[in-house]
């Protein structure tokens, strides 16, 4: 029987900022290929609406690209802030987590 690593808050940290960044990378290639198939359609304000959103992708890969070190890099430090937070007062961590399923149990209820 093999026992889990647990996964650390700064793993967790890093594991979300990659899921975001990759669902925004496939985001993105679904929005490319969806202007690509309508290629056909390239008349009048189809094609105006066309070009503005291929430049808007471009715009956003480049902005993704530049972006994704700093988002990955923050997370990190959030982590580890986190975990040293955590590991010096371990009571207030349960006070403040109880306290935010507190608050979101009555923001679902509510619903």
């Amino acid at each position: 029987m093999t026992t889990k690593k647990p996964i650390s808050t700064q793993e967790e940290a890093e594991i979300h900022s990659e899921d975001l960044i990759s669902d925004f990378k496939a985001l993105m290639a679904d929005a490319e290929d969806l202007i690509k198939a309508t290629a056909i359609h390239d008349d009048g304000s189809l094609g105006a609406i066309r070009s503005k959103a291929l430049e808007t992708l471009n715009s956003a890969k480049e902005s993704l690209s530049s972006v994704e070190g700093t988002v990955t890099e923050k997370a990190k430090v959030v982590a580890e802030r986190t975990d040293e937070f955590v590991h010096r007062n371990p009571w207030e961590a349960v006070g403040v987590a109880a306290g935010l399923g507190l608050l979101i149990g009555l923001f679902i209820r509510r619903r």
